[in-house]
């Protein structure tokens, strides 16, 4: 299985921006589709991104057209760049992996490798 492991979380004023990145580990990253996933305080964790071998890309309603999620298959890394950031993005931000080359948006269950987390924080 891969080990994924999340870094670059980290304290911003609303407006601003932050990449956070997840590193893969132990497995072919060309082979894996992969998202972003949050978990706020007292919230079910949702799905913010989603990114396939091939490029292809979705966002939820509440990250669009600010959020640009990007995977790099030679350096074994994905990314999520975050822009205009609002108090209401703070939750710890989660990569995970599904052993496929696409998925389907929406599908939290298809993920079955997971990372820590990164705790991204906006303040008003």
């Amino acid at each position: 299985k891969v080990q994924l492991v999340e870094s670059g979380g980290g304290s911003v004023h609303a407006g601003g921006s932050l990449r956070i990145f997840c590193a893969a580990y132990g497995y072919t990253f060309s082979l894996l589709a992969m998202g972003w996933f949050r978990q706020a305080t007292g919230k079910e964790r949702e799905e913010v991104a989603t990114s396939d071998s091939g490029g292809g890309t979705a966002y939820s309603d509440s990250v669009k057209g600010r959020s640009n999620i990007s995977q790099d298959n030679a350096k074994n890394t994905l990314y999520l760049q975050m822009n205009d950031l609002k108090p209401e993005d703070t939750a710890m931000y989660y990569c995970a992996a599904h052993y496929s080359r696409t998925c389907a948006f929406g599908r939290l269950g298809d993920f079955r490798s997971w990372g820590q987390g990164a705790q991204v924080t906006v303040s008003s």
